[in-house]
């Protein structure tokens, strides 16, 4: 008896301490609240050496574009409108007026640029060559092949260009390999219609809605931005627009206009934690294993995780494979990263208020930039015994398979493992 009630403490303890986590990170670094809209940040480990004898050879790797502006033009237009009409009814704080201008900044850099790559974007891509060229250098020796795809949009197509070229930057002699093509959407960015109809349920909906409301600290910034709440409370859709200005100011670290304003001024510690909590809790419903959906949702990817496998297994018969890129969306990044369970991300979580206890947390998974790497080991050309590690955001992940060598895995338990997983989903 008393063991499980040390045990019982010891994982409170445990789960208490992990709740905390991203409110204490948020609160050292108020840009982690953007979830997907966090700029890349430096992988902070250093990476386990291999077992004796055994060497780099080839890599596998799916990766995000790098920072953008935001997509959708009412992203910028609909706040400013909201602000704008305040201000003609002579509703806006000092601050609510300078708030405005702020956006029209933001606006006048975005203009004809939706969804583009920023400079700090192209930047991201280049280092994240850098360093996998010298991290394993023993994969891009001599002429080696570098086969590289992008999905056919041109952040993604632009974030594959700058590795490439830092790539034969370092070592002209590099065969490159690029494209981007309707061809390969079925694994690149593979659309699941009859799945992606199944993300939010009714059950799912009111879980969220309800999650949503005990987060709710909209009027926080309406008070700051507006001299009337009567106004607000009659004509302005305080939701909307505080998730609106919240997510501008996510933006802003992707774009040049960081080294000239900010709106994280606007919000306080806990309300920027707030806005990630919901957001975080969104993203594990529609992209991540929620039983409140069926925990499906990560199979999308199936088509991907499939090809990654069927291409290991005809580039590890070559005596010098090189690598293999691939470039597309966090939205693949999210649900891949479920599907093999990295850090364990594939775990269920039934009760949206458990999530960052559990260790739930979607910025340290798709930053602009995002990627997963599959590093392969072996001795010699001849070896048969080939170990694969898995690197998140070039940060080495735990796999949901037994190793004596962790991080560090048997590829055929890695590969029947996986394909066994696969083979289990039904549409």
């Amino acid at each position: 008896m008393k063991k499980l009630f040390v045990s019982l403490f010891i994982s409170c303890l445990v789960s208490g301490l992990q709740a905390q986590a991203p409110r204490n990170e948020i609160k050292e670094n108020v840009k982690l609240s953007a979830s997907n809209l966090l700029a890349y940040p430096m992988p902070k480990k250093q990476l386990t050496p291999a077992p004796d004898g055994y060497r780099p050879f080839y890599i596998s790797h799916y990766g995000r574009h790098g920072s953008r502006f935001l997509i959708n033009p009412k992203d910028y237009t609909t706040p400013i409108d909201i602000l704008r009409k305040a201000e003609r009814n002579g509703k806006l704080t000092p601050l609510g007026t300078d708030v405005m201008k702020r956006l029209c900044m933001l606006y006048d850099e975005s203009y004809k640029r939706l969804g583009e790559l920023t400079p700090l974007g192209a930047v991201q891509h280049r280092e994240i060559a850098n360093r996998m060229y010298n991290r394993f250098p023993e994969v891009f020796k001599g002429d080696v092949t570098i086969d590289a795809k992008s999905t056919v949009v041109i952040r993604c197509i632009l974030s594959m260009e700058n590795e490439l070229q830092e790539f034969a930057r370092l070592n002209p002699k590099l065969n490159i390999i690029h494209d981007a093509s309707e061809h390969d959407m079925w694994y690149m960015n593979f659309n699941d219609k009859p799945l992606f109809k199944k993300r939010m349920p009714e059950k799912a909906k009111k879980a969220y809605d309800d999650f949503c409301r005990q987060w709710d600290r909209s009027e926080n910034l309406m008070k700051k931005l507006f001299a009337d709440m009567d106004y607000v409370k009659d004509s302005v859709d305080s939701h909307k627009l505080n998730y609106h200005i919240f997510h501008l100011a996510s933006a802003i670290q992707n774009c040049e206009s960081r080294y000239k304003i900010t709106l994280y001024d606007l919000f306080s510690d806990d309300d920027l934690y707030a806005n990630w909590v919901r957001d975080n809790a969104s993203w594990y419903i529609n992209y991540g294993p929620s039983p409140l959906n069926g925990g499906r949702q990560p199979f999308s990817q199936r088509n991907l995780l499939r090809k990654i496998i069927t291409e290991a297994d005809s580039c590890l018969a070559l005596p010098a494979p090189g690598a293999t890129l691939r470039f597309g969306h966090e939205t693949i990044v999210m649900p891949l990263t479920c599907l093999l369970g990295l850090d364990g991300y594939d775990r269920q979580i039934d009760n949206l208020d458990k999530l960052t206890g559990k260790g739930w947390i979607n910025y340290r998974i798709f930053p602009m930039g995002a990627n997963i790497q599959f590093v392969f080991f072996r001795r010699d050309a001849k070896d048969k015994d080939i170990l694969v590690k898995v690197l998140l955001n070039e940060n080495e992940a735990s796999l949901p398979i037994k190793s004596d060598k962790a991080p560090y895995y048997k590829w055929n338990d890695v590969r029947d493992y996986y394909l066994d997983k696969l083979d289990s989903y039904k549409d």
